[in-house]
């Protein structure tokens, strides 16, 4: 997978690393590690069901100061590799081969981004990062004591390599809050609510700023096995 990308019309959106998958065993009783922590935060967002979905439809937008300024909707494929975007009214499909042309990899580009909002927990499996755990932090929006989870995506895979994640988890390992950090020094904090599961797959349908004046909201969701 790649990492974040800031689009003009935007703002700050994520994407993610390196589709190379980091995959270690974590037993019962073993140190809480940030590579610990990241695989309990996948599973806590039903990751082991992921195998079984076949389609996953979602559509993403970005309200800034009440005004939605990007909206798309995503057909996607898991099990076949393959990508449908649907945005100002026309269709476009790839297939994810890693062989794309200039088109193709403009959509890839959000389609990372999105999913990356969408599906971040389970990243923490999928990509390879370094990580770092603290049992105890103050979250940015809440100013709640919480654990706290960071994700930093060195070397120089994917679109835009070196970013940072910090997440601020409640006890049952679920988000509450994020901080992004770009390679360039560009931040934003946001929270993570509104959770629905749909066939086993949990997903935070809404990320605000503390001062309400950004949103990214996902609707038309629907996962399919």
């Amino acid at each position: 997978m790649k990492k974040i990308l800031f689009f003009v019309t935007v703002g700050i959106l994520l994407t993610g690393c390196k589709n190379d998958t980091k995959n270690s065993a974590v037993t019962e009783g073993s140190p809480q590690t940030g590579e610990a922590t990241a695989k309990k935060v996948a599973m806590a967002y039903g990751y082991e069901n992921f195998d079984d979905v076949k389609q996953i439809n979602f559509s993403f937008n970005v309200k800034i100061n009440d005004t939605i300024r990007s909206s798309r909707t995503w057909n996607w494929y898991p099990q076949e590799e393959r990508v449908e975007l649907i945005e100002n009214g026309e269709r476009f499909s790839y297939d994810k081969d890693g062989e794309f042309d200039e088109t193709e990899t403009a959509a890839d580009q959000k389609f990372i981004n999105d999913t990356y909002w969408f599906l971040f927990p389970y990243q923490l499996v999928w990509s390879e990062y370094e990580s770092d755990f603290n049992r105890m932090a103050v979250a940015p929006i809440s100013q709640q004591e919480m654990q706290q989870l960071t994700v930093k995506y060195a070397g120089d895979g994917g679109y835009t390599p070196g970013d940072t994640y910090h997440l601020y988890l409640n006890e049952d390992n679920i988000i509450e809050e994020w901080t992004f950090e770009s390679s360039e020094g560009r931040t934003l904090t946001t929270t993570w609510e509104d959770l629905e599961t749909y066939n086993g797959i949990t997903v935070a349908k809404s990320h605000k700023t503390e001062d309400g004046s950004f949103e990214l909201f996902f609707d038309d969701i629907e996962v399919i096995k």
